[in-house]
């Protein structure tokens, strides 16, 4: 996969200045990616921030999509642990799994 990242480029808006933005252009497999998007000054730093040392923005876009995914699912995850803590069917469920597992290993 090639990535070329591009900074500040003016997207034209119908009745509007144009406003700076950053998008990326990916190769895969002869099929072309391309995302854009407009950082707000938080953004902007935060693209300075994480490649001062050399690191190519496609890398620290694609690791921030994937960071953010993760923390998604965790939070989703999370989410549904709390709802199924509170539900009484499903304690219940679970009480009567740990009465049968207990019978279970007598044996």
């Amino acid at each position: 996969m090639r990535c070329s990242a591009h900074f500040d480029s003016p997207i034209p808006r119908k009745g509007r200045a144009s406003s700076p933005a950053s998008y990326m252009t990916c190769d895969t497999d002869g099929m072309t990616a391309t995302i854009t998007f407009r950082p707000d000054d938080d953004a902007r730093l935060a693209l300075e921030e994480l490649t001062a040392d050399g690191t190519p923005v496609s890398v620290v876009v694609r690791d921030a999509l994937v960071q953010a995914a993760a923390r998604h699912a965790r939070d989703r995850l999370r989410r549904e642990v709390e709802g199924l803590a509170h539900d009484p069917l499903d304690r219940a469920e679970a009480a009567q799994v740990l009465r049968d597992m207990e019978y279970l290993r007598a044996w």
